[in-house]
């Protein structure tokens, strides 16, 4: 082997295989293979990096949210990171101002916020809150894989269950059905819409777009039942990546339609801070010979760049290729009857949860 050829192990089953310099950081950390024998088969054998997972002590778990194209206005997180490892993720870069990367950092070390529920309760009995639609999870998803284990999901919706708190759920992981006990009450009272996220049908490109969410199949399981037990879902076609899946948009609105969706919405790739690197190394990895045609398609929708902050562009993007996948989301939601309003949870039944056990009464 040439001097200098050293072997790199690749990482499987991750969206990003490196870990690149935090923006925020003055120190960047590099993996470095150079004790290993490039002639031994076994060093160059690809490895597993496993899930790690950290106690977040945040003090309050509710984000309030000013943007004015996103519709909800506060949102509840049980996890910072996301083992789904969705190489497009624009949540990726809040990972930095934890000191991690927004690489593989993102998707293999995932802070976990044990106490959401007791900080839901005691969010809900202030005294100003009125019952506004919460938005579960407005980052990283709820339903991802830590949830099995720790269930902070389903404790927060047995907090908004009693509360008669009206919520708003993002995911893409067929987990979801597990709570189907919990959503029923809730959307019988109109208190919850499930919004289920579906990239692609084809699961050779979602197993390594998304390498650990859940399979489409699943995803269109999960949406039939969910209808057949009278709880309300939306889907969002999210992202659409030009040159990888706008060709999919009929496809997927059909067979989310057959599934009984309710609606459908979608947006538009956008690659903020250091997602562009990665998602660009994604391309370079999966698709070498489609990816000078899909940046460019990118950069035709965002002004020759590859994302845009613009409230009102950033979602949609703009020039014609945008408008063509806009119109032809367009038709084909009204053809399969998706393009109806969303449907909207409740707030007015909102009523305070009970006191915790163990707490000092209010004196007012």
């Amino acid at each position: 082997m040439p001097e200098g050829n050293i072997p790199q192990r690749r990482v499987i089953g991750r969206g990003s295989i490196e870990n690149p310099k935090n923006r925020f950081e003055s120190l960047g950390f590099q993996e470095d293979w150079e004790h290993l024998d490039p002639y031994d088969p076994e060093a160059q054998e690809p490895r597993k990096v496993k899930t790690e997972y950290f106690d977040d002590a945040s003090q309050s778990i509710i984000t309030k949210n000013n943007s004015p194209d996103i519709v909800f206005s506060h949102s509840l997180n049980p996890y910072r990171g996301c083992a789904h490892g969705c190489s497009y993720c624009y949540a990726r870069p809040y990972h930095e101002y934890l000191g991690f990367s927004a690489g593989l950092d993102f998707e293999t070390k995932i802070m976990v916020k044990r106490n959401a529920p007791a900080l839901f309760r005691e969010f809900l009995r202030k005294r100003d809150w009125k019952g506004d639609v919460i938005a579960m999870s407005g980052v990283t998803d709820c339903y991802q894989g830590a949830e099995r284990r720790f269930e902070i999901t389903r404790g927060c919706l047995e907090v908004a269950l009693e509360a008669r708190q009206s919520l708003g759920i993002i995911t893409k992981n067929a987990l979801v059905r597990r709570d189907i006990d919990l959503l029923g009450p809730m959307a019988e009272m109109n208190l919850v819409v499930v919004n289920i996220s579906v990239t692609s049908l084809h699961q050779s490109l979602t197993r390594v777009l998304e390498p650990q969410s859940g399979s489409p199949a699943a995803r269109l399981a999960a949406i039939k039942a969910l209808r057949e037990a009278g709880i309300p879902v939306n889907v969002m076609v999210a992202p659409i990546i030009p040159g990888l899946n706008d060709s999919e948009i009929p496809r997927i609105l059909e067979a989310v339609a057959d599934a009984g969706a309710g609606s459908a919405g979608f947006t538009l790739l956008r690659l903020p801070h250091g997602v562009k690197d990665i998602f660009l190394e994604w391309l370079t990895r999966n698709v070498p010979a489609d990816k000078a045609r899909i940046v460019s398609r990118i950069q035709a929708c965002r002004g020759g760049e590859v994302s845009d902050s613009r409230f009102g562009q950033r979602m949609r993007g703009e020039g014609e290729i945008a408008k063509q996948i806009a119109a032809t989301f367009r038709v084909f939601a009204t053809k399969f009857g998706l393009a109806g309003e969303r449907s909207r949870p409740d707030p007015t039944l909102f009523c305070p949860p009970r006191r915790p056990e163990n707490r000092q009464r209010e004196l007012f």
